[in-house]
């Protein structure tokens, strides 16, 4: 019987030593996705910021001078404009991909029955 006993401890403390690895993994992979998100929407918000200053250059360029001069300023916010909705796009898609630790939840749930004998219930 102790030694039943001693096997069944061995056997959990490896079970919890590999759901703990298994949590960890799935933890890092998701931060990763989340810092790489988070990058972008921060590169679209410099964009944005970007977009601000060059069309109030443009609109004080093009009022004190109605030549053309502010235009230039206007293309070159434009292209900043492009280049933050880019960022965000991306951001935002990178954001929905993170899916949190849908491994570990689903071998968590298998747990109770391993633990009865009844792993035929997990399939």
């Amino acid at each position: 019987m102790g030694e039943l006993l001693g096997e069944v401890t061995r056997d959990l403390s490896t079970l919890m030593r590999q759901e703990i690895a298994l949590a960890k993994a799935e933890v890092s992979e998701s931060a990763k996705r989340a810092g790489k998100g988070a990058g972008m929407l921060a590169g679209a918000g410099v964009a944005g910021h970007m977009v601000l200053l060059f069309l109030s250059i443009a609109l004080w360029w093009a009022l004190g001078s109605a030549i053309g001069r502010g235009w230039s300023a206007v293309v070159v916010a434009v292209v900043w404009a492009v280049v933050a909705a880019v960022l965000a796009l991306r951001g935002r898609t990178q954001l929905r991909e993170v899916e949190g630790l849908p491994e570990t939840a689903d071998s968590v749930r298998k747990i109770p029955h391993a633990l009865q004998g009844h792993e035929e219930k997990n399939a």
